[in-house]
């Protein structure tokens, strides 16, 4: 019988399949060899399966009629610093250098695995012989096979009503604000720059994982004892690492697997929050528009750094319920520095290394209508969660700069302090001239920008 028909590619054959696992448990279990005779030295990471200084034909004669599995640590004429593991398997004696370091532990190769004990590294590697030799069939076919069919995994299984629903978030958050009259346009608008496509990349790490684990993408068993495979870090998505290639950008993240909102991706906040803008801008922007328009030097001049501290410990703590009140923080300029403090930290800045080229393009265009046709284009590269909080606060600074009589804030000294905030500018840089020219011209012209 072939894979396929083994495995056809069908909803009811996305369950959990065992043969993986069955392969594994007729895998052989290492059998040290242990000395009859002690040698010189022994190192103190090795017991009674080190026999000391050993040629490689007097390791064959030792090992030749014994059962897979049997191993056994020796000193190699000439080795300086590494040390011989003779393992026997499928009728043949295998040679490995095997290394030992303080606080890593025993491992082939500095890149490669380690392991605490030498009978780990042992039982590791035959379960991968093993599988090499009885499973390739099923792993080959399990490769060819996930390339097309991840609607149909656990994953996409488990996930669909919820990676439904922020799709339609998206969509929605699109058509706020929108007149009756522009509402065809913003469709067509939509269907081009943000498509209802709810995208958000994994955070794939090398994981070692405890007691019998599936792949969520092709529910094949993570074969191995230690390192079999990757773990998301936002939603705790688990896969064989070939495996984690194919699965598309749609993570989900779990509000349990976040610490805090400063420091955090934008994409996982809105994501695990369910919202469109982040509670921390939100409520910022709330609090600078109730009492800090006509405050002069909004922005511009810095609130006491322990007040924003204690301020942003708060929001990490207390979330949305942190009380950011006149009675709470009167000095205003506290507010408006912890949100510049807030979009500094972000992983990826608003204006994102992706789509900064093009920004910058734009502002390089001396004809108004053309720079601002150039602006959509950019915009357009902005992933959801970074065009919506753009939008929203360009929307804002333009206010903010209406009342630039009174708190001698215009646009272009809005732009000469949230550029090195907002953009996705270079360390070494110190000239952000464009930058504050081209991040102006987006507040001025936000309402044509962000039709």
């Amino acid at each position: 019988m072939s894979f396929n028909q083994k495995f056809p590619e069908t909803s009811s054959s996305m369950v959990w399949k065992p043969e993986l696992y069955k392969i594994q448990l007729e895998a052989p279990t290492p059998k040290p060899l242990l000395r009859t005779r002690d040698p010189q030295s022994t190192p103190h990471f090795y017991g009674h399966e080190y026999h000391g200084l050993m040629g490689h034909q007097e390791v064959e004669k030792l090992l030749a009629n014994s059962c897979d599995g049997t191993y056994l640590i020796r000193k190699s004429p000439k080795a300086e610093d590494y040390y011989t593991l003779s393992v026997r398997f499928n009728n043949k004696t295998k040679h490995y250098k095997v290394y030992h370091k303080p606080g890593k532990g025993h491992y082939l190769q500095e890149t490669s695995k380690s392991y605490d004990t030498i009978d780990d590294l042992v039982a590791d590697g035959l379960v991968n012989f093993y599988m090499a030799l009885h499973a390739a069939p099923i792993i080959q076919g399990m490769m060819q096979q996930t390339k097309h069919c991840y609607n149909n995994s656990p994953y996409m299984t488990l996930n669909r009503r919820k990676l439904r629903a922020l799709s339609n978030d998206i969509r929605n958050s699109m058509k706020e604000k929108v007149s009756a009259e522009a509402i065809s346009e913003k469709v067509a608008f939509e269907a081009d720059v943000l498509p209802v496509v709810y995208e958000k990349s994994h955070k794939f790490k090398i994981h070692t994982f405890k007691g019998l684990n599936w792949c969520e993408f092709c529910a094949n068993f993570l074969w191995g004892f230690t390192a079999q495979g990757v773990k998301c870090e936002d939603c705790g998505f688990m896969a064989h690492n070939k495996c984690s290639e194919l699965v598309p950008a749609k993570c989900v993240p779990d509000l349990k697997r976040i610490r805090g909102v400063f420091g955090t991706d934008l994409t996982t906040l809105v994501t695990a929050h369910v919202c469109t803008i982040p509670f921390v801008i939100r409520r910022c922007v709330e609090e600078v528009e109730c009492r800090g328009m006509l405050q002069e030097g909004i922005y511009r001049v810095s609130g006491f750094a322990d007040e924003i501290e204690a301020l942003k410990l708060a929001l990490d703590r207390d979330g949305e319920k942190t009380d950011m009140s006149e009675m709470a923080y009167g000095n205003i300029n506290v507010i408006a520095g912890t949100l510049k403090l807030y979009l500094r930290l972000l992983p990826v800045p608003l204006i994102t290394y992706r789509s900064y080229p093009a920004f910058m393009r734009s502002a390089r265009i001396v004809d108004l209508l053309e720079q601002i046709q150039m602006m959509k284009e950019a915009v357009k590269e902005l992933p959801p969660a970074h065009y919506n909080c753009l939008k929203f606060m360009a929307e804002h600074l333009k206010r903010v700069a209406s009342h630039y009589a009174v708190n001698k804030m215009n646009e272009h000294n809005l732009a000469t302090v949230f550029a090195p905030t907002l953009i996705a500018t270079p360390q070494h840089m110190t000239n952000l001239s464009e930058e504050i020219f081209m991040l102006s011209a987006l507040i001025t012209h936000c309402q044509a920008i962000f039709i």
